[in-house]
């Protein structure tokens, strides 16, 4: 439990640096016997400010727990 609450302040801390990540995929658009054509489309993936500041919040919480249930 220490560790997932480990994971989830670094993840946390993170989505609050890096707010948005850029991806690229790749669609088919028409198969033509030998002849493929294919599109690639950028996409931007965005979160909230608050949503790293409650998962950083959430991996406190269960790091406090994993610490109390050891004592």
């Amino acid at each position: 439990m220490k560790v997932l609450g480990i994971i989830l302040i670094v993840l946390g801390i993170a989505m609050i640096i890096i707010r948005q990540v850029n991806v690229t995929t790749e669609k088919e658009v028409a198969d033509l016997g030998p002849i493929e054509l294919n599109k690639k489309e950028k996409k931007q993936v965005a979160w909230p400010t608050y949503a790293g500041i409650g998962v950083a919040a959430i991996g406190a919480v269960v790091l406090m727990a994993a610490s109390r249930k050891n004592t």
